[in-house]
């Protein structure tokens, strides 16, 4: 009798937790979530045709449906039905294994990034949101490796021993960067205790603040976002940074040489074909995407737009609530594209560096400019909170100095940048002038017979 009583029991909470909100919100977040990923590579690939033929002059695609809307429609029913080749002489399990270990963490690293206040998933609300997200972003290194031992070519290994090392680089300064993010929280927080939860940090942005407090109109447009709160702004340089480390960390241009073909034909995707290359693709614009999203939800404010706390406060009806989402969602996609965009342009309109310049320019800029931005926030907070001044005035103090800091940093890059290219020119140059030396002295003396 005992067993059976237990037994129902469980039944019953089974049946309670399927058909519960909790449960409903979970499957409409993983599917949401899945979806998004899936077809925003499908868009991003569209988008970059589109914006770089504009860019450079360009038409794009335009045969395959109206404006060539349907181009990389096309281009996934082909992939799909291409045949998936390997050599004879790969290792065959690692070969197949790599671009699911590539891809996973791409999809998986979404679970702590909230779309809107209800649309999220369980794991959003973890305590080690950025961890884990680094943790994730670490796997794409092993995929990376796996690929380019696996396919015994001496390409792809180079390719993969050249992504390994840049990303492993740019994650140190990557890290470094979202240190100042959890400072802020930890001052915010008037407790010592901040987080690196992803909502909770979105929260933090949200300040309690705006003019017309207590109007509705003003209500509508400021409660829950106030831009003026937004961690960019405090910490501008360091968000550059991120982004410049997640581009590297996506081996996008100009940080794309582990896949140069002008050195390396393909890099460690050389041999992969079919839908097993494309799963490599759909990784690199996955990274794009989630890359994006981060810095949207760390520095931008996340979900955060006119409305959103208005018509998703407690209390308000179903219908206000489902429209407040709605729109929380829109404005995150937005500001997510709105970075893919300027990911489009940079390859649009920068050289690929050297590998030299690429190693040079994590080790002995991004990581001691980073370092140094956790010890400037430190002093700036021990200085300011000894003399019992306001967390807002640290807020100012720390903003004003770090956009100064990024001045001289692009001032710095773009110095860095000349320095290294004529130190690499130097040799032929030099030669240059050595061949021209020889030369004069024949010159002269075919100059000295024309005129006798």
């Amino acid at each position: 009798m005992y067993t059976v009583i237990m037994a129902d029991d469980i039944g019953s909470q089974l049946i309670n937790g399927i058909f519960s909100w909790s449960f409903l919100q979970f499957i409409i977040a993983f599917l949401s979530f899945f979806g998004f990923v899936l077809t925003s590579a499908v868009i991003l690939i569209l988008a970059e045709r589109k914006i770089m033929g504009w860019m450079q002059d360009r038409v794009g695609p335009i045969h395959t449906g109206p404006w060539g809307l349907l181009q990389t429609v096309a281009d996934v029913g082909k992939l799909l039905m291409k045949e998936d080749i390997h050599a004879a002489l790969t290792d065959k399990s690692l070969f197949l294994l790599a671009p699911s270990v590539f891809l996973a963490p791409v999809i998986a690293a979404f679970a702590v990034i909230p779309f809107s206040p209800y649309l999220q998933l369980p794991g959003t609300a973890l305590a080690t949101g950025i961890v884990y997200y680094v943790a994730m972003s670490s796997i794409d290194i092993v995929g990376v490796v796996m690929s380019g031992w696996s396919s015994n070519n001496k390409y792809s290994l180079i390719g993969g021993l050249r992504g390994a090392a840049q990303m492993i680089s740019y994650e140190l300064p990557l890290v470094l960067s979202l240190v100042g993010v959890v400072m802020l929280t930890s001052i915010l927080a008037n407790s010592g205790i901040g987080s690196i939860s992803t909502q909770q940090i979105i929260n933090f942005q949200s300040s309690n603040l705006w003019p017309g407090k207590g109007i509705p109109f003003w209500d509508f447009i400021f409660q829950g976002f106030t831009p003026w709160a937004w961690f960019f702004l405090v910490q501008p340089l360091m968000c550059l940074i991120y982004y410049v480390c997640g581009l590297a960390e996506t081996n996008r241009a100009p940080f794309d040489l582990p896949e140069a073909e002008s050195e390396l034909v393909a890099g460690y995707l050389t041999e992969y074909s079919g839908m097993r290359w494309a799963m490599f693709y759909l990784g690199e614009y996955g990274n794009m995407t989630i890359v994006s999203a981060i810095a949207v939800t760390l520095f931008l404010g996340g979900w955060s737009g006119p409305g959103v706390g208005f018509l998703t406060a407690p209390g308000m009806a179903f219908g206000w609530q489902l429209l407040g989402n709605l729109l929380g969602i829109g404005y995150f996609i937005t500001k997510v594209y709105l970075l893919c965009f300027v990911f489009i342009w940079v390859r649009s309109t920068l050289p690929r560096l050297r590998a030299d310049q690429l190693m040079q320019f994590t080790w002995l800029i991004l990581i001691p400019v980073t370092l140094g931005n956790i010890l400037l926030t430190a002093l700036i907070y021990l200085i300011l909170s000894s003399f019992g001044l306001p967390n807002l005035v640290f807020l100012i103090v720390l903003g004003v100095e770090n956009f100064i800091l990024l001045g001289g940093f692009i001032l710095v890059i773009s110095r860095a940048t000349v320095a290294t290219t004529r130190h690499a020119r130097a040799p032929a140059l030099l030669a240059q002038r050595r061949a021209a030396a020889a030369q004069l002295p024949e010159r002269a003396g075919v100059a000295g017979s024309g005129q006798k």
